[in-house]
Formats: C-alpha cells, structure tokens, sequence
C-alpha cells in the first residue's frame, strides 16, 4: 500500500529536504506541502493524505493548534509532529493535540521513514518506555490538586487520585468489554501491540481493532493518553525511576 503523505513546515529549505528523502520510499507517495497550519484543512480535504508531517513552529498557525483542530475531524488522517525542540512538555502537548508520534528535525532519515510508515500502519511513534517517561513527568508536574500542568485533555494525573477521581475514572473504564479493558490495562503498563497480543492470545491486528475500540469509547486520542487513564484509575504502578529510552 501506498501512504500519501503532507509535509506542512514553514521553512522551503526544509519542506523541500523532506520531500527529497521521503519521496525516495517506494511505499510513501509526497501528495502535497504546506508552509502553514491554516492551510492544512484545505490541503487535506483536496488531497487526501494518510500522513501529516507537520512542523510546530509556524507563523500564523502552529503545528499544535493545527493537528487538535485536524483530529477532530472524522476520518481525519494521522499527524506525526515534526521539531527541533526535544522537551517532554512539547512531546506531550503534542501528543494531547491528537498526534500519533513525534520526530525530532536531526532524526537520521530511515527512521522517520519508519515513522510515518509506523504511524500508517496504527503504531504510535513513541516506545513504551518513553511512554513510562512521560507518564512520570505528568505526574510530578501534577499540581495538588491532582490537575496536569498544560493544554486539557480531560485527564488528570496525579500520584494518588483521590476516592472520587478514582472511582470516576473507573466508570468511564467499566464501558469497555472486558477484552478492550484487559488491553488497555496492556497499554497502560507500557506494552507494544505484540507484546499485548502474546500476553493476551490476539493477533496484532485484534490488539490494533481493541486500542482503536478504546480510543473512541473513552473519547481518547491515543496511547498515552490510555496509559494515563489507566494510572489516574489506580489500576498500575507508576515506576518511581523510570528513565526512557
């Protein structure tokens, strides 16, 4: 299958590096560019891409307010956030705009190659152990009131929820089956989709139909944001030293 591919980026010089190295994979296909964030529904609409590759900083629009208006759109293709910052604070607001992954611009070409054939394919761009690492900044950046630091996602993560936090999340938890609960307890623990579909008897295309199942009944965007439910839910430890990867 051919993946179509957007490069949204302010910068020419670079819009045109990245059409350069991409369009050299014979399974990526370059459909268009964009040089902002408000011409990216438009783009999208006429041309139809699998994949956005979208910058962050940009003049009149920025990456991340572009890819949360996308990804509230039905149907709307996956975004693979593009930038020279490496922070936890961006790598999360990108993911809590909708994003599906995060590159750095110094990323050697095969990998973001990989990226956005990952991304297509329905695999997030971050390995679980950066996935634990975020988790961990969210929580000691939690304020007392258990509320996370930065842009509302509808989540909250703090060390110890509270009693009524807890038992709220629990019941956003109990509209899962009990297979979608059991994978997204998985992912909460920081599982890839294979890792899940060993442990759980599935294919990992099943594990892929249940994380998607998930996303949508939970109102979520992806899977960190599962991972953070599942913890705020009391329902698996946090590592106290976890460092990433």
């Amino acid at each position: 299958m051919t993946i179509r591919l957007l490069i949204v980026d302010d910068d020419p010089l670079v819009r045109g590096g990245l059409a350069l190295m991409l369009g050299g994979a014979e399974d990526i296909a370059i459909v268009g560019e964009g040089a902002d964030g408000d011409e990216v529904p438009g783009l999208v609409d006429r041309l139809a891409p699998d994949v956005v590759l979208m910058d962050i900083r940009m003049p009149r629009t920025d990456g991340l307010t572009a890819t949360e208006r996308l990804r509230a759109r039905p149907g709307a293709p996956e975004v693979v956030v593009l930038t020279t910052f490496h922070a936890d604070e961006q790598v999360l607001r990108a993911l809590r705009a909708g994003a599906a992954g995060f590159v750095l611009k110094d990323t050697p070409p095969a990998e973001i190659v990989t990226a956005v054939r990952r991304v297509a394919a329905g695999d997030p761009v971050l390995s679980p152990a950066v996935t634990r690492q975020l988790m961990t900044h969210v929580v000691r950046h939690a304020d007392p009131a258990g509320e996370a630091t930065g842009p509302e996602t509808g989540l909250q993560a703090g060390p110890q929820a509270g009693p009524p936090r807890r038992a709220a999340v629990l019941r956003r938890l109990d509209s899962l089956a009990a297979r979608e609960r059991d994978v997204a307890l998985a992912v909460g623990q920081g599982r890839t989709n294979a890792e899940i579909g060993a442990a759980l008897y599935m294919s990992v295309p099943t594990v892929k139909t249940h994380v998607s199942r998930v996303l949508a009944k939970l109102g979520l965007n992806n899977r960190v944001q599962i991972a953070l439910l599942v913890h705020d839910a009391g329902l698996v430890d946090l590592p106290e030293n976890d460092q990433g990867a």
